[in-house]
């Protein structure tokens, strides 16, 4: 019998590249499926996300909001920052409250982030998108006056002369009392079917599992989505968005993304309310 192909798209960047490193070299069972690493950003996948074009694919929390008849989130592959995250960066000291009426270039429309700065800062009416590796050096070079950053770059900013004038790892943990900011979740497609649903649940934790209790092996795989960071700091990368957590929201993991789908909902910044639905293993 021929193995289901399973398409699964994530970002190509070394945390979510650790996560699948089992399945992309053959290191675990599979149960039956096939598996085609589909890897583009997150602009990319939320938008496909709306076609329903992967079977499992990586979405924002925020875009889980317009995704919820199409697909489930599974209970691992979440990137969840501890009092860290996403922040703002620009070439000079800024107050974060001038940056609705300010050039601010951000990753995609249906980030967590950019969900996460109109929150603390208000309502952000013209963003200029820019694609996730660049902004730092648009705003190194002036085209904006301050960049949404996203992935490695929260590591690197300061390489480019460049500053954070935002920290919202830190501004949601004061908000909220303590909870993990909730920015990246992995979905798989409604109309697989439960069955099929459970067991790609399972192999994908696995996946996940197996590239932490083999960490040497899935960090140099990794490595090669590191868009030249050094070993260290790709580590470092890696640590901050898979861990322990990465294996199970937790409980205060799954109230911080009901609880920023909810501030999202008041706000006026998502439509309609939101039912949360996990994959139950």
């Amino acid at each position: 019998m021929t193995d289901q192909l399973i398409r699964l798209g994530h970002s190509p960047d070394p945390d979510d590249a650790f996560m699948f490193y089992a399945l992309a070299r053959d290191q675990i069972p599979t149960d039956g499926f096939e598996f085609e690493h589909v890897l583009r950003d997150i602009q990319t996948l939320n938008e496909w996300a709306h076609e329903g074009r992967l079977e499992v694919t990586a979405i924002s929390v925020h875009a889980y909001a317009e995704l919820a008849d199409k697909y489930r989130l599974l209970p691992h592959g979440a990137s969840m920052g501890e009092q860290y995250g996403p922040m703002v960066v620009a070439r000079e000291e800024l107050d974060p409250e001038q940056l609705p009426n300010l050039r601010v270039a951000v990753p995609g429309l249906l980030t967590s982030a950019f969900l996460e700065l109109q929150l603390a800062v208000g309502r952000i009416e013209n963003p200029v998108l820019v694609p996730f590796d660049r902004i730092l050096d648009v705003v190194e070079s002036g085209e904006v006056d301050a960049g949404l950053v996203i992935h490695e770059g929260q590591l690197t900013y300061r390489e480019q002369g460049l500053q954070s004038i935002l920290e919202l790892g830190e501004w949601w943990h004061e908000l909220t009392g303590g909870l993990p900011l909730p920015l990246g979740a992995n979905a798989v497609r409604r109309d697989l079917g439960d069955d099929v649903m459970t067991r790609l649940s399972h192999v994908l934790r696995d996946s996940i599992a197996f590239g932490l209790a083999h960490r040497e092996d899935a960090l140099a795989y990794a490595a090669q989505f590191g868009r030249g960071l050094d070993d260290p700091t790709a580590d470092r990368f890696v640590g901050m968005y898979v861990n322990d957590r990465t294996l199970d929201y937790g409980e205060d993991g799954r109230e911080a993304v009901a609880e920023l789908l909810r501030r999202g909902r008041e706000a006026g910044l998502i439509e309609r309310d939101v039912p949360i639905d996990f994959i139950d293993d």
